[in-house]
Formats: structure tokens, sequence, C-alpha cells
């Protein structure tokens, strides 16, 4: 089992927004308490036949955080970091990036995540240009990214666990 995750648990009763946040930081928290302990070498191992490895989760959350919080949410132009012919990039780990490199944006993006979630109301719409066609709330995003970073989290215990036989949530 894994041990000691240092996680805050999410309350059991209270506010709409503070609720959506504490589940969210709840599976954040496990995403990292997942790759902590593991050599770089497995972290990059493909544990999939698509290719996915541990560390190129981390990766895809990181420009998920920051796809739907800074640009959809926030309406910053972010155009100029996606490479249409290259979709996958985010999952995929360069031979250059480091596991700090990739743990550092993925927290990066978790804080900036954070402080514009702070300062808005579960209703607002994002100014995004996805957000704002659609009418994509504060809180459907914050859903959606509930649901996304758990079912990652989830594939996530499936490949530690064939790494090194350890399981937890």
């Amino acid at each position: 089992m894994l041990q000691d995750c240092p996680r805050e648990q999410p309350p059991v009763a209270g506010p709409e927004k503070p609720m959506l946040t504490a589940f969210l930081d709840w599976q954040r928290a496990t995403l990292l308490c997942k790759i902590d302990g593991v050599d770089d070498a497995a972290l990059r191992r493909p544990g999939t036949a698509s290719g996915v490895s541990l560390l190129g989760m981390v990766k895809h959350l990181a420009d998920v955080e920051r796809s739907w919080f800074r640009e959809e949410f926030a309406g910053e132009d972010l155009a100029h970091v996606w490479d249409p012919n290259d979709p996958d990039a985010y999952w995929r780990i360069d031979p250059n990036e480091t596991t700090a490199d990739v743990v550092a944006f993925y927290q990066g993006e978790v804080t900036r995540a954070r402080r514009i979630v702070e300062a808005a109301d579960l209703d607002d719409v994002g100014r995004g240009p996805r957000a704002k066609q659609e009418g994509y709330t504060l809180r459907w995003i914050l859903l959606h990214m509930v649901e996304e970073t758990a079912r990652h989290v989830g594939h996530a215990d499936i490949l530690r666990e064939a790494i090194d036989g350890k399981t937890g949530e």
C-alpha cells in the first residue's frame, strides 16, 4: 500500500465551492502520491500499448489544468503553446525534460488554477473561445476537473501497481 500520502480530507458538508475545490485538491495530491518513490526510468516507461506513462499522465493533467482554467475560463490566449501537428505532445516526455520539470509544470498550473478559482464565482462563465460559446461555468469546469483528474488517478493506480505492486487510494 502507498503510505504517508499527505492530503487534506474533503469536508463532508459545507458550501459548494470549498467542497468542489477540496475534492479536486484531494485528487491532485493523490496523483502526486502515485509517482512518489518511483525512479525516473519507471516514471517514463510506457505502461500501455498507447505509450502512456506515469510521468506523461502528470504532464497531460498539467496541460488540462492550464487549458480549462487559464485558457477557457480566464480567457488567456495560449494558442502559442499548442502544436496542431502534434496533439499528443502533452502525454509524451521528451528526453530533455526531467521529472522535476514535469512536476513543477503541474504544480505551477495547479497554483494558477487555484488563484483563478478563488477570484471567481461558480456561476461565472468562462471567457475562452469554447467556454464562452458553450456557456461553461466555473462550476462545470470544476466538476469536469474532478472527474478528469480522478479518472487519470485511477489509471495511475494501475500503472503504479504494474511498476512495484503498490496500491492505495
